[in-house]
């Protein structure tokens, strides 16, 4: 059943209608180059208007890994497939393994603590999700390869962008964490003041330490290098032909580097450019 006739599932024709404008995304970001006003995570702002972080993170980053999932069960139906070949849920799994660790398992249960974000940064991201789903669920779901032959043609390929993947979530996790393990060692040091002295334990949204542990001893955004490592492998699973996750990478990369140049502007302010021992932005000797 569709919750949106033609749209959600697409049709054909709007399908390569979202997949045609999806492409221009970078277009948008430019935005990004010009503009410091980023109310999100360390750069978040005082609003009334603000979302409570890990609420309004878990439910913008799930939008995209639902949207697939719903694409999968339905647009087949509708197209008169009887079953996807394996390599088509293969990526798929790849797609909401990540958001299931990024969207859920990350803010819900890992993260001591988020800063608020604004309801523009939410909208911004619900809706590259929800594009973004529709791009990839409909190549899956069907406009692509459907047969296991195409699949068993590529499997070398196939193999070497699985591993590269893997190494990029691995890494992507890892310096996840270790940015938690700043906030976790603030909390558990203001934990044992406040037993000692007798007061209440204050918030750690806003503790912010640079990061040396990993590629973070070269780049202050190792976190984001990882995942665009991460989604290469994943289009190198899927082929040259596989043009959404070509996109997801460009638009992925077009929107972060601009918000990890950011960054790199707020650390050399709030710590000073000594501190940060000529680190690049996101990639080791470049930017």
């Amino acid at each position: 059943m569709a919750i949106i006739q033609n749209w959600l599932p697409p049709s054909r024709e709007n399908w390569d209608f979202i997949c045609t404008v999806w492409a221009y995304f970078p277009i948008i970001t430019t935005a990004q180059w010009v503009l410091d006003w980023y109310p999100q995570g360390k750069t978040s702002t005082e609003s009334r208007w603000n979302i409570d972080g890990k609420i309004g993170w878990a439910t913008m980053e799930s939008a995209g890994f639902i949207t697939l999932l719903y694409i999968m069960y339905a647009l087949p139906r509708e197209l008169g497939i009887g079953e996807l070949p394996w390599g088509n849920w293969t990526m798929a799994g790849c797609f909401v393994f990540h958001y299931l660790y990024r969207a859920l398992l990350s803010p819900l249960y890992l993260n001591p603590s988020m800063s608020p974000m604004h309801p523009l940064v939410w909208l911004m991201a619900f809706l590259f999700q929800i594009t973004n789903g529709i791009s990839i669920g409909g190549y899956l779901a069907g406009y692509g390869p459907t047969t296991q032959h195409y699949w068993a043609a590529r499997s070398e390929y196939m193999f070497v962008g699985l591993v590269i993947w893997c190494w990029g979530l691995l890494g992507n996790m890892f310096h996840d964490d270790d940015l938690r393990e700043i906030r976790r060692a603030a909390n558990r040091k203001q934990v044992r003041e406040a037993r000692e002295s007798g007061k209440p334990i204050q918030s750690v949204d806003k503790v912010y330490m640079v990061p040396k542990n990993g590629l973070f001893k070269y780049v202050l955004h190792a976190h984001y290098l990882c995942e665009w490592v991460e989604w290469a492998g994943w289009w190198m699973i899927g082929g040259w032909a596989f043009h959404p996750g070509r996109n997801f990478l460009i638009n992925e990369i077009t929107t972060m580097l601009p918000r990890a140049l950011q960054g790199k502007r707020w650390y050399e302010k709030k710590f000073g450019k000594e501190k940060l021992e000529g680190r690049k932005a996101v990639i080791p000797g470049l930017i």
